[in-house]
């Protein structure tokens, strides 16, 4: 059930980067969202607004659907009680008793 999840995860996240790097920015950075030219967002297909308020739309669903997720992970990983090296508690061994010391070698 994790796995699919996780997988559904990376895939939001992917989808989530692409629709951030369309956007049109105010500053003038990566500007990939003008579609060609013309003003017009995704050649002719939209309006430049209307792919904006698309794409604004998206990006919303997207991190709403990301942090579902995130937050499903994270309570399947809570629930998930499988031991780890830290929490195993040390073998129970006897004490080992110190031997006396040797006797000085003599020439």
């Amino acid at each position: 059930m994790a796995l699919i999840i996780l997988t559904v995860h990376l895939m939001i996240a992917l989808a989530l980067i692409v629709t951030v790097l369309l956007q049109r920015s105010e500053g003038g950075g990566l500007g990939i969202g003008g579609g060609g030219g013309g003003g017009g967002g995704l050649g002719s297909f939209m309006s430049a607004r209307g792919t904006a308020n698309l794409l604004t739309r998206t990006t919303a669903i997207l991190a709403a659907c990301f942090m579902a997720t995130s937050l499903t992970l994270a309570i399947l990983a809570s629930q998930n009680k499988s031991t780890s090296i830290v929490d195993q508690a040390p073998a129970t061994e006897a004490p080992v008793e110190p031997s006396a010391p040797a006797a000085p070698l003599s020439q």
